[in-house]
């Protein structure tokens, strides 16, 4: 079985076929995100604070930390405020480090100061970032995205892009690196502009899982891009991706209908054994007023909790 394990100091992760979904939090990263790049600039790092606190409190397995503020001198700029902003990360979460920067320099900078075992995002085809990458891959002995693109760009042609992640896992190899320490992204279109978007992703993850054995995850969020109600459809296409084998993805996981369709797709999928999670998060909600029907009260929680032992108790006379 494909395990990919990552780590903090204290706390060990494990993405797997036969794990629950691995949730990314996305939030820490400037891009698109003016607010955010000018703090970090000015070194002010209480949004990354917040982002940290409520992206763990809301159920996020490991953050991803970025830093690319600007396109100037990134090879100068960017490695000090990388390990800066990982280190206020690592202060106020115990949850593992997604490294992300496409800047070679500042990944080794990073690699140097994070705690325990992190996930580095990213290398792709292109022979400089594989030559550039790979090696510190296999120095830190740590797991690496791999992302289906190269020198001629991303292809919209999903044989092409599996061609891509199995050179990558290829060439990996050549360096020791464990298809298990091989995250593959795929690389999701906008279902807008591409209306094949889902249906190749959805191919792809199971010919990655199939042929190449190695764990997958995606952008969430651009499948959904330039779309009306992306929540709900950003949503909808996690539970179908968990269901064709895809086991991570950086999203935001501050929004429920995105965290609940991922939940959904463990029970449906068997990764939350005996529906525990579930049954465990949802078990006392009580059902909107709205919703009931004329005349009806909603349960107190007294009540929902007597139901509860009741249940258990006709579980245990069977």
């Amino acid at each position: 079985m494909t395990h990919t394990i990552v780590a903090s100091a204290k706390r060990e992760h494990i993405i797997g076929f036969d794990k629950p979904f691995t949730v990314i939090g996305e939030r820490i990263n400037p891009t698109g995100r003016k607010k955010l790049a000018a703090e970090m600039q000015a070194g002010n790092f209480e949004t990354v604070i917040k982002d940290a606190l409520s992206q763990t409190a809301a159920g996020a397995h490991i953050l991803d930390v970025n830093a690319g503020v600007t396109a100037v001198n990134p090879n100068e700029t960017e490695p000090p405020l990388l390990c800066q902003t990982l280190a206020i990360v690592q202060a106020n979460s115990d949850l593992p480090i997604c490294i992300d920067s496409s800047v070679s320099a500042a990944l080794k900078a990073a690699l140097e100061v994070t705690k325990g075992r992190p996930l580095v995002n990213s290398v792709t085809g292109e022979e400089e970032k594989l030559e550039a990458i790979l090696p510190l891959i296999a120095k830190y002995n740590v797991p690496v995205v791999a992302i289906s693109n190269d020198e001629t760009g991303i292809s919209e042609d999903p044989d092409v892009r599996f061609a891509v992640a199995k050179k990558i896992v290829e060439r990996a190899a050549d360096f020791g690196i464990k298809p298990h320490d091989i995250v593959v992204d795929p690389l999701v279109m906008p279902i807008g502009a591409m209306g094949t978007a889902g249906q190749h992703v959805f191919r792809l993850v199971r010919r990655l899982r199939e042929e190449l054995k190695v764990n997958t995850t995606c952008g969430a969020s651009n499948i959904s891009f330039g779309m009306p109600n992306r929540r709900a459809l950003t949503g909808y296409f996690l539970a179908m991706a968990a269901s064709h084998g895809m086991t991570s993805a950086i999203m935001n996981p501050m929004h429920d209908e995105d965290m609940h369709a991922i939940y959904g797709a463990n029970v449906l999928n068997g990764t939350d054994a005996h529906c525990r999670f579930w049954t465990n998060r949802f078990r006392d909600m009580a059902p909107a007023a709205a919703a009931l029907p004329p005349g009806e009260v909603a349960p107190t929680a007294e009540e929902l909790e007597a139901r509860r032992k009741a249940r258990e108790e006709r579980r245990r006379r069977r």
